[in-house]
């Protein structure tokens, strides 16, 4: 009876566990859903969060000299802003007007191409003329791309109640994140449980702001550097590519990729021939992110930042899935957070321990 009533109990146990996996996998399926579907919402509320808490430790500073949170964050929003206004009206013009000028610098630069590529066109119609009997080819047609003043109207709106909603949420995250941070942990029940909930609080501020205010940073003066080089070489619009190279650079791995391919078209589209001097600010561009990525970055953040390339990927492949170019731009903020959370939360080492290099 007693070996009986023991496997009872073990067969009790396992469809427990059977039955709390399957409600575990339902609430992941229901919680990417529901992040999915208010992706409107979350996203201005997740950049704003991280912008306080990387321009928190400024207002920290400014307290400590007997200045008022308030003024602070008011002098802090007044440069943010006269920043964006200043970018987006440096950088709109030649954006558009790329826009509009890439479809006839393709059209030129395909006749610099015909000496490298005459090799292989020969071949080309000779295989066609084995496998079909003859050399036509028809050549495929360009859509031009453009952008109307009515699509400029349309989405001016949306755009600037993004950045307002931003802009106001993070003003108010600095004057009163802290207040209901100290709310937070009072309604714990045991001054215990609040020196511990106060200890982990400040310890994950202090750290995600100093990473997220190092990371800015670092990319800042990366998109600095690629203006700088890009100038230096004569390319159209170094600026732009800068302001590209900056926020790319916040996707480890892919933004560099995505950038050097970027740099390599628009090198070929308005180089004056075809030939490998026309690469050299993409492999500069290279050598710099090596120098960056590999080098500085590990340097300045330490080795406790250091993520996976493996968690990295999965991370970016399943927030771009989820948000798009936002998730993807946010996702190794929010991992890197999420790992020094982890790390102070009983219970939850474990994904700390995966996603760490």
């Amino acid at each position: 009876m007693a070996v009986r009533r023991l496997n009872v109990a073990r067969g009790t146990r396992r469809h427990l566990r059977a039955i709390r996996m399957v409600f575990n996998a339902l609430l992941l399926l229901a919680l990417m859903y529901t992040i999915t579907l208010t992706k409107a919402l979350l996203i201005p509320l997740v950049l704003a969060a991280f912008i306080g808490l990387a321009l928190n430790p400024i207002v920290a500073a400014g307290t400590r000299f007997s200045l008022p949170r308030w003024l602070t964050a008011s002098v802090l929003m007044i440069g943010l802003i006269i920043g964006i206004g200043t970018g987006v009206g440096q950088l709109a013009q030649p954006a558009i007007g790329w826009f509009h000028g890439a479809p006839t610098a393709i059209r030129s630069f395909v006749p610099k191409l015909r000496n490298l590529t005459k090799p292989l066109e020969a071949a080309n119609r000779a295989t066609q003329t084995l496998v079909n009997g003859t050399t036509r080819a028809q050549a495929p047609q360009s859509t031009p791309i453009s952008i109307s003043a009515w699509d400029v109207v349309s989405t001016a709106p949306k755009v600037l109640a993004a950045v307002l909603s931003v802009l106001l949420l993070v003003f108010f995250f600095l004057i009163y994140g802290d207040s209901m941070l100290r709310r937070l942990v009072e309604i714990t029940p045991s001054f215990a449980y609040k020196r511990h909930a106060v200890t982990i609080v400040r310890g994950i501020q202090t750290e995600i702001s100093r990473y997220l205010l190092t990371a800015s940073l670092i990319n800042v003066s990366l998109g600095a550097t690629t203006a700088i080089m890009l100038w230096l070489y004569k390319v159209p619009d170094p600026l732009l590519w800068g302001a590209v190279a900056m926020f790319a650079n916040f996707i480890p791995y892919v933004g560099a990729i995505v950038t050097t391919s970027l740099l390599a078209v628009v090198c070929m589209l308005y180089a004056n021939d075809a030939n490998l001097d026309v690469f050299l600010p993409v492999l500069t561009f290279a050598g710099i992110t090596a120098v960056e990525g590999n080098l500085i970055t590990p340097m300045i953040q330490g080795a406790s930042m250091r993520l996976s390339p493996i968690a990295i990927l999965l991370w970016l492949l399943v927030w771009g899935w989820l948000w798009g170019i936002p998730g993807a731009l946010l996702a190794v903020p929010m991992l890197t957070c999420t790992k020094l959370i982890t790390e102070r939360v009983r219970g939850w080492e474990w994904f700390a321990h995966i996603v760490q290099r």
